[in-house]
């Protein structure tokens, strides 16, 4: 054992030994069979999973034997063990025994449904084979090639591939952990149990999971529909061609994700080559969108509930009931809320709020005070990542499609603030009575319209463009995004 942990110091102690060495592993097995295959995309399968794990080892702790194991003398990296550092740190029950944190088991359960449903999206899409490729790193080669040269070309894909593509995607994988271990580390009276922002934050989750599912099939659904439009209409009629394209998106549309009603797919939509319907009418990747959102709310449960518990962040109890013996509405606990709350952002970006008697000023910089913005690193590095790679997805876009891109690009937000459509299961609740008073349809449709502008207006890109653009070049820009002039200059040369 003093060999082993020679060779790898984290094992000993770490509360991270095992997260660590497991992506030591995944990242040298992904680069390997990277480079046998040909085929940079194998770390790209493993998104669905790493979190889940990385997040199970943190939530179900308890379980694992506390030595790592070993095979033949060899020691096993993806078996899970729990060092004497992190048990130390682990909460305890009655009794005095480690005990499982409800916080951490929470956000597994969220992250599991995160990857069900990745999972399901990845194999529709036929991206588990081992032979499929993000066609973003064709592209890549092809430009290395054309800058340093055929050979030049493939050193520097595979340095790309080894730092970036390997190793800097399976850390950031396995940060995304992170928030289970705050969860099971936390200490302080009442921060194991479960707060109201755990429960307010879940079902946010859970809203952001459904629209982002949603947004996944209706791209799913304009794909199929666009591929057998374009298939059909070499050999027969548009209007039959349409009808056929119509029938096979049909049969892989799952609920707000109709072809016909939901997305209004016409010829034109196949001919431009990319979606603008439904969600993807108020943001161009509104599926990425909910990604980032899920994650900075996943890595927002430890910290706030800490905020609650050490009393900076008033309660919905507080706030909707009071006391116990008062089931009245409390301003106190509003002003509660909402002053914690606005206190948490000032020491977040460095401000100190101060009387005004002990300073000239209300408020004075200060050094950054406060942990409770490093808890949020995974979800950082994510969204770093997400703009980085949507832009050069875009870029490629425009190419295929200069015209009409260009169009959507003017139009329509990057991302856009489609990630509120996840607190649709709060506002349900409220909306509930409402619903049950005109009908359920009467009643979705009552507020669709509201929603529908609230996703518009709450857009930065949508506000500046009808303030900033007059109404002839809106016309044109939106008959490229929605209408159906223009469509033929949104075919490739391949018709597609």
């Amino acid at each position: 054992m003093e060999s082993l942990n020679f060779l790898f110091p984290l094992i000993s102690s770490s509360p991270f030994a095992y997260p660590f060495s497991l992506c030591l592993f995944s990242t040298a097995a992904t680069f390997i069979a990277s480079v046998v295959t040909s085929n940079v995309s194998q770390v790209d399968r493993l998104w669905t999973f790493l979190p889940t794990i990385y997040t199970a080892y943190f939530a179900l702790g308890p379980l694992w034997p506390k030595e790592p194991t070993t095979l033949g003398g060899f020691w096993v990296p993806f078996v899970p063990f729990l060092p004497a550092e992190l048990e130390a740190q682990l909460p305890r029950n009655a009794t005095g025994s480690i005990a499982f944190s409800p916080r951490a088991l929470v956000l597994l359960t969220l992250i599991t449904l995160w990857m069900f449903r990745l999972s399901y999206n990845t194999f529709r899409r036929g991206l588990f084979s081992l032979k499929d490729e993000d066609y973003r790193w064709a592209v890549l080669r092809k430009q290395f090639d054309e800058r340093f040269g055929s050979t030049g070309g493939k050193i520097v894909f595979q340095i790309v591939n080894l730092t970036f593509i390997a190793a800097i995607q399976n850390v950031l994988l396995m940060t995304l952990g992170w928030p289970a271990y705050l969860a099971v580390t936390q200490s302080g009276v009442g921060s194991i149990e479960l707060v109201d922002t755990d429960y307010v934050l879940a079902v946010w989750v859970l809203g952001v999971l459904a629209v982002e599912f949603t947004a996944d099939n209706q791209q799913f659904v304009y794909q199929t529909y666009k591929y057998a439009f374009l298939g059909r209409v070499k050999e027969t009629s548009e209007s039959e061609a349409h009808a056929h394209a119509l029938r096979a998106a049909s049969t892989v549309a799952w609920p707000c994700a109709s072809p016909e009603t939901d997305l209004k797919l016409k010829p034109a939509d196949a001919r431009r080559g990319f979606i603008t319907s439904g969600l993807w009418g108020y943001s161009r990747h509104p599926n990425f969108a909910c990604e980032q959102t899920f994650w900075w709310l996943i890595c927002a449960v430890p910290v706030f509930a800490e905020l609650v518990s050490s009393g900076r962040l008033g309660t919905i109890n507080e706030t909707v009931t009071g006391t116990p013996d008062n089931q009245a509405l409390s301003w106190d606990g509003v002003i509660s809320v909402i002053s914690g709350f606005v206190q948490w952002i000032f020491d977040v970006i460095g401000i100190s709020s101060t009387s005004a008697t002990q300073d000239s000023s209300y408020f004075s910089f200060v050094s950054f005070p406060t942990n409770e913005l490093a808890h949020f690193f995974p979800a950082i590095a994510l969204s770093i990542l997400f703009v980085s790679s949507t832009a050069y997805t875009e870029a490629i876009s425009s190419s295929k499609y200069p015209i009409p891109y260009s169009a959507y690009q003017k139009r329509v937000a990057m991302f856009g603030s489609v990630s509120l459509l996840g607190l649709f299961p709060l506002v349900g609740l409220i909306s509930f009575p409402v619903m049950l008073f005109f009908g359920l349809r009467p009643g979705v449709e009552m507020i669709s319209g509201p929603v529908k502008s609230l996703l518009e207006y709450t857009s930065m890109k949508g506000v500046w463009w009808r303030l900033t653009t007059g109404d002839a070049t809106r016309k044109k820009v939106e008959a490229l995004v929605w209408g159906e002039s223009e469509s033929v200059e949104a075919k490739d040369e391949n018709g597609k």
